[in-house]
């Protein structure tokens, strides 16, 4: 029997300010990555300082917003709505922790091509999901 998504009730991210400009442009429907001006990497998790070579100059860049499943797991037992986790390596190279959403659970696969889809959370921004592309 398929598990189909549903959504629940989602509890907002911590806000702080050097998110701010991440959890704007999720409101608007869009994903935003942090790039290295110096060697021209990107990387998640977003912070002000490059991991690849330490520069302080990272900058805001939008993503594409398209990916592979790198790994998933549904969770069926965890509470009373069915959901799954897993990584999605972005086009843009860096490997995320995600939700999938609006599709059957059951028929993600690693190597699946998705997209990035924005669900409301509980009373804050927006969040980052995926479903497949």
């Amino acid at each position: 029997m398929p598990t189909m998504y549903q959504d629940r009730k989602l509890t907002p991210p911590p806000l702080y300010p050097e998110s701010e400009a991440f959890w704007q442009a999720a409101a608007q429907g869009r994903l935003l990555l942090k790039r290295c001006a110096d060697c021209g990497e990107y990387h998640w998790y977003p912070r002000p300082i490059c991991p690849h070579c330490g520069s302080d100059r990272t900058e805001w860049q939008q993503a594409a917003g398209t990916g592979t499943i790198y790994t998933v797991s549904v969770t069926r037992r965890a509470g009373p709505v069915a959901f799954a986790i897993g990584y999605v390596t972005l086009d843009e190279g860096v490997t995320m922790l995600t939700n999938f959403a609006d599709c059957d659970l059951d028929t993600l696969r690693i190597g699946q091509r998705v997209r990035v889809v924005f669900k409301p959370t509980d009373g804050g921004p927006p969040v980052p999901m995926f479903t497949p592309a």
